[in-house]
């Protein structure tokens, strides 16, 4: 008898008929002999429109206040789930992240585990219970809710799967898998068998919606393979894990992220220490800095221009406009209508020419790139946002990503 903590996101739980059809899920591995632990997101737009109703009241409300208001979202989910599981006659119990003992940092909106203590969770699995946790939640050494931000519901999966050494952690969603992009973009992508964690992490982190960055990070340290599967259907889903296959991907996929703004610090005095007095400005407002480009100096200057999201824009201009004189600079210039297009690949590290293939697809389809970020398993450009989508497609295309299958 193993233990199993699966994870149903907005849209597996949005109605009555999807919340029945996942209460069924969990008691089939219930009937397995397993112990199982259901993680639940808020169901369809319930997180959407309480951020509506909250804007309704105040336009700039306290983190602390959201977090109190968008963790009812969860709290609604694990209750209807908790009546449909005991509606079809299994013994179940529902709780919220501070119950099932999800202890988080202070960062409201954003906050990160810190520690779980199982004991609630262990002593209701002994009783035999369906254990059904609210996602998304915890609370923090003042006794406050706390959120750990989008699409956090995969990072309490994740985190509880490691606490309770679970043998095996699924996420269902909307989608079959992971694919080679996203299927709304490019129709002829192709759904992985596998990918591995830090291929995974990357496309997350790089605009890939369906499994939340930091859940990653947690799988690989803690070595829990992944499933993602669709809630509306039996097929096979993707693994995550750490994958030792000697013929690996040259590119396993390509993501896109339109959530980002360029920001550029103009004239900055060519002298040592000033690139890290204008990133240390951001570091202490937890502001999150992507691809960076400095240019090459003139008449004793230089500029630097780097990516934020942007929900993390006005933030940014307002600290750097502030400590303007500090950093010694002449001016500060935004753009927000530019997107970030990846690839990411395990097999790029010892391939040569992936770059060029990339930089070929660009020019063939007549898009201009204006950054351009790499590493052992990712390249990353920034180009105008009007020319994402046909980004994705033309790179795509080039790597003829359709041609995988679930084999691979």
């Amino acid at each position: 008898m193993g233990i199993v903590v699966q994870k149903y996101g907005g849209t597996s739980v949005a109605d009555k008929e999807r919340i029945f059809r996942a209460a069924r899920r969990a008691i089939s591995e219930y009937e397995k002999g397993n112990k199982v632990v259901v993680v639940v997101s808020a169901q369809g737009d319930t997180t959407d429109e309480l951020i509506e109703k909250a804007r309704e009241i105040n336009e700039n409300p306290s983190k602390r206040e959201m977090d109190m208001l968008l963790s009812t979202g969860e709290q609604i989910s694990i209750a209807l789930m908790a009546m449909a599981i005991e509606k079809l006659g299994y013994p179940v119990i529902s709780l919220t992240g501070w119950q099932a003992g999800i202890k988080t940092d202070s960062h409201y909106s954003n906050a990160r585990i810190i520690e779980i203590d199982t004991e609630r969770l262990q002593r209701e699995l002994d009783k035999r219970n369906i254990v059904v946790v609210a996602g998304f939640q915890g609370i923090n050494k003042y006794d406050d809710i706390t959120t750990l931000g989008r699409g956090g519901s995969d990072t309490t999966a994740v985190a509880l799967a490691a606490a309770l050494k679970a043998d095996k952690c699924e996420i269902y969603t909307d989608v079959d898998g992971v694919y080679t992009a996203d299927p709304r973009i490019v129709p002829n992508a192709s759904k992985l068998k596998e990918i591995s964690y830090d291929e995974m992490l990357e496309l997350a982190t790089l605009g890939a919606k369906v499994l939340h960055n930091r859940s990653v990070e947690l799988a690989k340290k803690y070595n829990i393979p992944l499933v993602v599967r669709s809630s509306f259907n039996d097929n096979e889903g993707t693994i995550v894990k750490e994958v030792n296959s000697v013929e690996k991907l040259l590119v396993s996929g390509v993501a896109c992220d339109k959530d980002i703004a360029r920001v550029a610090v103009i004239g900055v005095e060519n002298v040592p220490g000033k690139a890290f007095q204008i990133f240390s400005l951001l570091a202490k407002e937890n502001i999150n800095v992507d691809i960076i480009l400095q240019s090459i100096g003139r008449e004793k200057t230089k500029d630097i221009s780097f990516t934020v999201s942007k929900s993390n824009l006005k933030q940014t201009l307002d600290v750097l406009t502030k400590n303007l004189h500090v950093i010694g600079a002449k001016d500060i210039t935004y753009a927000d209508n530019v997107a970030k297009v990846s690839i990411v690949g395990a097999g790029m590290v010892n391939n040569p020419g992936v770059a060029a293939m990339m930089f070929e697809a660009l020019y063939d389809a007549g898009i201009n790139i204006e950054m351009i970020s790499t590493s052992e398993i990712k390249i990353s450009v920034l180009i105008d946002e009007k020319d994402a989508e046909k980004a994705v497609r033309a790179i795509h295309d080039k790597f003829k990503l359709h041609l995988l299958n679930n084999e691979k």
